[in-house]
């Protein structure tokens, strides 16, 4: 099961890596100019995750917009036909049924944590139409509408939430250090490098 995701995964990051040094270096520069101007101060880890979010959407964005040749027939508006159709230990099911709920997983723990949302339904609403968008879109421009798509990035949206908010939970019960910038600062330096390496050997 792991080799399978993790060949998706490298097919993603060969897919976007241009586009994203090209966005990170424009965006980084972009703001490192505005701090400067405005003499705002920096708290490290709230700006690399403004960025990691940025770089994600964008990546999102290539991702489900790639053309491919598909006909009217592949949609599929029918909830749980595409789903159900596949072997659990197949490499389709992993592709399709993990692969897109594992998409939108970051989606919903960044839309939580921006937001600082503590019910889930704001989450869910932004989940939906963002996937609908999704659909919708790539309907529009010869791609497959899948409503199981929106039915599992949902229920990665919702995986976003709850680990957000387990985060949340644990974070309030920690020592008050622990909360303060510069620890923060530290902590997603280092959650930053560990996802930069693990990319590194996914190359």
């Amino acid at each position: 099961m792991i080799k399978p995701l993790s060949n998706t995964i490298q097919q993603v990051i060969n897919f976007t890596w241009p586009m994203v040094i090209i966005s990170v270096v424009i965006m980084v520069s972009c703001r490192i100019s505005y701090l400067i101007k405005n003499k705002e101060k920096v708290v490290l880890y709230k700006e690399l995750m403004m960025l990691i979010f940025a770089v994600y959407i964008l990546c999102l964005f290539q991702v489900v917009t790639f053309q491919d040749d598909t006909s009217w027939a592949s949609n599929n508006f029918i909830p749980f036909k595409e789903i159900l159709r596949y072997n659990i230990s197949s490499r389709l099911f992993i592709k399709n049924v993990l692969g897109n709920m594992i998409m939108f997983l970051p989606f919903g723990f960044f839309v939580s944590y921006f937001l600082k949302s503590e019910k889930i339904y704001m989450p869910v609403i932004l989940t939906i139409i963002a996937s609908l968008s999704i659909e919708l879109v790539q309907l529009a421009i010869g791609r497959v509408f899948d409503v199981d798509d929106i039915i599992l990035n949902l229920l990665g949206g919702i995986m976003g939430y709850f680990i957000y908010s387990v985060i949340r939970i644990i974070g309030e019960g920690l020592p008050g250090f622990c909360r303060k910038d510069w620890f923060l600062n530290i902590l997603t330096v280092l959650l930053f490098a560990g996802l930069v390496t693990m990319i590194i050997m996914i190359l």
